[in-house]
C-alpha cells in the first residue's frame, strides 16, 4: 500500500513512524513532512491548504490511503474532496470537522445530545459580551470560536482581564477572524484529561489515556501553548472514572453523530475535566492531539495501518486494537520566546549522541546548508518507553542534556502533579 500523511509536525512524524512499521505499507509520503519524516519516507513540498494540489498528487501516485494530520485541511473539506473523487481517507468530513472548527457549533452539539459540559454563552457583540459576563463567576473561560492553533483560550481571573480579552478577540486585534465570535464558559475545577478514540462513525474504540501539559512554564503557569509534553498512561486518572466515559460521553457522542448525519472516520480527541469522579467535556478535536499522539502511539501493539484502513472502510469492529502496558514520557523542546515571538534557523546539535531507547520526533525543524535547524515554536519531542513513569522521565531528561540549540527551553515537570 502507498500512504500519504498530511502535515509537518511531531504528531505527523509519530503517525508516519507507526505506519512504516506495518508490513502492508510499501511507500510512505508526507505533504509537506519534515526532516525527521524524510528519514523514513518521501517528503513532498506543498501547503496543507492546497486541496487541489493534494488531490492531484493522490491521483498521480495512486495513493491507497491519505491520513490527514492537522485540523485546518479537515475543516476546509480535504476529506470530502478526496472521498468524492473515490479515494480512501482517514479523517472526518467537513461537517463533522466543524466540531473543532467552531466552539459554538461544538457546544450546541453537546447541549442537544446531553453530553456533560460547562455552562456557556456565545457572543458576537462587545456590549452583549460585557452583559453576559455578569452571569459567570471568576475565573471565567473565554474561547475564540474559530481555529487558533491551541491559543484561543484565555482563563480570565477578574473582570478587568475578561473585558480586555473580549475587546481584543471580538475586534480581531488578536487571533483575527477566529475571535469574531466568542464563547464565554464556566470555569471547571479538577484535572484535565485527554481521551482519544478511533471511530468509523459506527464503532468507537478508546485509546489508552494520556496527560498533556498545556501551559508554558512549570507548575502550569503562563500562557497556553500547543502542548509542552505528555505522558501515557495518565497518572492521575482513576480506573473507576475511566469506566464511566463510554456511558456518559462516548455513547451520546456516537448517537449525536448518527442523528446529525455526520460522516466521521478518523480520530476524535475529547478534552475532559475530571472532578470528584465526574467528567465534563471541554472540547472536541477532530484529529490526533499533539503531543499526546507521540506518547500514545508508542504504546500501540496493533498495526496502525490496519486500524486506519478499517476506519476508512467502516469496518473498525473487525479489528482488535492492542496496547502495551508500558509508560511513555514525551517532553517538548521549544524555541525561546514560544508561544510568543521566537527565532528560527538555530542549529540543533546532540541528536547523534542519544541512546537507542530514546525516540525523537521532529516538530519544527528544517535542513539548511546540510544542518538541522529550528523552524517552529515546538522543535523536537524527546520520548522514552519503559516500565514506569520515574524511569522514563529520568531517561528523557538525561537525553535532553545532550541536545542543544540557542534559546532551547522545556518544562521540567512533565508527568508530575
Amino acid at each position: 500500500m502507498k500512504v500519504l500523511v498530511i502535515g509537518s509536525g511531531g504528531r505527523e512524524h509519530a503517525i508516519a513512524w507507526s505506519l512504516v512499521k506495518s508490513d502492508k505499507v510499501d511507500q510512505l509520503y508526507a505533504w509537506p513532512g519534515n526532516p525527521g519524516i524524510a528519514q523514513i519516507g518521501e517528503c513532498v513540498e506543498g501547503s496543507v491548504e492546497d486541496l487541489d494540489g493534494i488531490l492531484a498528487f493522490v491521483e498521480a501516485h495512486d495513493i491507497d490511503l491519505t491520513v490527514i494530520g492537522p485540523e485546518v485541511p479537515l475543516c476546509m473539506g480535504l476529506a470530502d474532496k478526496l472521498e468524492n473523487a473515490g479515494h480512501k481517507v482517514f479523517g472526518p468530513r467537513q461537517k463533522a470537522a466543524t466540531l473543532e472548527g467552531s466552539k459554538a457549533f461544538s457546544k450546541d452539539f453537546m447541549a442537544r445530545h446531553n453530553i456533560p459540559t460547562a455552562k456557556y454563552e456565545e457572543v458576537t457583540e462587545l456590549s452583549d459580551a460585557y452583559e453576559k459576563l455578569s452571569e459567570f463567576s471568576y475565573p471565567v473561560v473565554i474561547k475564540a470560536d474559530g481555529l487558533a492553533a491551541g491559543k484561543g483560550v484565555v482563563i480570565a481571573e477578574n473582570e478587568t482581564v475578561a473585558k480586555e480579552t473580549l475587546k481584543e478577540m471580538l475586534s480581531g486585534e488578536i487571533l483575527g477572524g477566529a475571535g469574531k465570535k466568542v464563547v464565554l464558559e464556566e470555569f471547571l475545577k479538577g484535572f484535565e484529561c485527554s481521551l482519544l478514540c478511533f471511530t468509523d462513525g459506527q464503532t468507537i474504540v478508546p485509546m489508552v489515556s494520556a496527560k498533556d501539559h498545556k501551559q508554558i512554564y512549570d507548575n502550569n503557569k503562563g500562557p497556553n501553548t500547543g502542548g509542552m509534553g505528555s505522558v501515557s498512561p495518565n497518572p492521575f486518572l482513576q480506573e473507576e472514572v475511566e469506566a464511566t466515559f463510554r456511558k456518559d460521553i462516548l455513547d451520546p457522542f456516537m448517537k449525536g453523530l448518527a442523528e446529525d448525519q455526520m460522516d466521521y472516520r478518523g480520530v476524535v480527541f475529547i478534552g475532559l475535566m475530571v472532578d470528584q469522579g465526574k467528567a465534563k467535556v471541554l472540547e472536541f478535536n477532530v484529529r490526533f492531539g499533539d503531543p499526546e499522539t507521540q506518547a500514545i502511539l508508542m504504546r500501540l501493539d496493533s498495526d496502525l495501518f490496519d486500524i486506519m484502513w478499517a476506519c476508512a472502510n467502516k469496518k473498525l469492529k473487525d479489528v482488535e486494537v492492542k496496547w502495551s502496558n508500558d509508560t511513555v514520557t514525551c517532553v517538548v523542546l521549544a524555541s525561546g520566546g514560544y508561544p510568543g515571538n521566537y527565532e528560527k534557523g538555530e542549529v540543533i546539535t546532540g541528536l547523534d549522541q542519544l541512546d537507542d531507547d530514546i525516540v525523537v520526533f521532529h516538530a519544527g525543524t528544517a535542513l539548511k546548508d546540510g544542518q538541522l535547524v529550528t523552524n517552529g515554536g515546538r522543535v523536537l519531542n524527546i520520548c522514552n518507553k519503559g516500565k514506569d513513569l520515574t524511569s522514563t522521565r529520568e531517561k528523557v531528561y538525561q537525553a535532553i542534556e545532550k541536545i542543544h540549540f540557542d534559546g532551547m527551553y522545556c518544562r521540567k515537570d512533565i508527568g508530575l502533579h
